[in-house]
């Protein structure tokens, strides 16, 4: 947040795009335990640089105040007053320096910010035959990237609206991995209150049922990374259940709704998939297991929408540094295009008692 010369307050996003922190692990000499453990609060905090070269960075910017130029007052004007520091007195100031930076304004106009940290290298294609992508947050950027596309790729004809009954709609969450209970998580009131929006568009306004009738027309699909067979830890896998990356995008089923995928939602992406020509996979996790989540369960029972569970495969998921298949991005695009083309046409076609 920074402040305008008119005394507005503006919201600004910034990307400091180049390495200025880091967390260091302890050296495996020092302290060989079998488990990586850390303690939160005291071993990761991330390094900045050497206390030397700030010290020369900023030897000549330091200029004293002298009694003739100081203006301190017994009682401070109201413009003067400050419920909370600076942020240069609560942050490092050339933190605030390279915020402000990016931002365009001097960094006393920086008010307050949220900084999140990431890995800023870049993705890269890799494997024998350059058929893998290695790739910090491929979940769930990978799936988020082939909805989008995927939903552009089916607006490509300007008729491909004509005949179409429904709405074509992507939404993307933040703070999944936390919870989702948050104003722009999954677990808002946003995608609701979008929908119930849109369902009266070209309709009676009146209607007082109209939200309720497009939720029972609509299908949502839950898009989120799945997991490829990790040929180091086979054992860990169902043996009839074991994706592979770059073999097509993935179904995940559970029985007690980790997933909210169910029979009636198979045959139409298998339709859809077939329409697309795109291959598909099945994951169900071991018994013994414990089994990940996604968003779907908890939109599905917050709007009574049919929903499915899918997911390109990838390798080493929540690490720094993923594993996903190069030809699973085409298949996601691919199942996305297919899906918003021929929805309403399969829609029609399949019958739940």
């Amino acid at each position: 947040m920074v402040q305008t010369d008119k005394g507005e307050y503006d919201h600004k996003l910034v990307r400091i795009d180049r390495p200025i922190l880091r967390i260091p692990t302890l050296a495996i000499h020092l302290d060989r335990q079998e488990t990586f453990t850390f303690n939160k609060e005291t071993q990761l905090f991330p390094i900045a640089g050497l206390v030397a070269a700030e010290l020369n960075r900023t030897r000549d910017l330091v200029k004293p105040a002298t009694p003739e130029s100081s203006t301190a007052s017994d009682t401070p004007s109201d413009d003067s007053f400050a419920p909370l520091k600076a942020s240069t007195e609560r942050h490092h100031p050339y933190i605030v320096e390279l915020i402000a930076n990016e931002a365009g304004v001097p960094a006393t106009s920086v008010v307050d910010f949220e900084m999140v940290l990431y890995d800023t290298q870049e993705a890269c294609i890799g494997g024998l035959n350059n058929e893998l992508i290695f790739s910090a947050r491929l979940d769930n950027l990978g799936m988020s990237y082939c909805s989008i596309q995927g939903l552009i790729n089916s607006l490509s004809s300007p008729s491909a609206l004509d005949k179409d009954r429904s709405i074509r709609l992507i939404s993307l969450f933040d703070h999944e991995e936390i919870g989702s209970n948050t104003a722009q998580g999954a677990d808002s009131n946003f995608l609701p209150a979008v929908i119930r929006r849109l369902s009266v568009i070209g309709s009676d306004r009146e209607d007082q049922t109209a939200y309720e009738q497009a939720l029972a027309r609509s299908f949502l699909v839950s898009a989120d990374m799945a997991h490829s067979v990790n040929p180091n830890y086979a054992a860990k896998y169902e043996p009839d259940h074991k994706p592979e990356m770059n073999k097509g995008t993935v179904i995940k089923v559970n029985a007690n709704a980790r997933y909210a995928t169910n029979s009636p939602g198979i045959v139409l992406i298998q339709e859809v998939a077939r329409r697309g020509q795109v291959p598909l996979q099945l994951f169900v996790v071991r018994n013994d297991s414990s089994c990940g989540s996604t968003i779907g369960p908890m939109l599905a029972a917050a709007l009574g929408a049919r929903t499915l569970d899918l997911g390109n495969a990838q390798l080493s998921m929540h690490s720094i540094r993923e594993t996903g298949g190069v030809y699973d991005v085409d298949h996601g695009t691919k199942l996305f295009e297919s899906f918003f083309e021929h929805f309403s046409e399969l829609e029609s076609k399949i019958f739940v008692d």
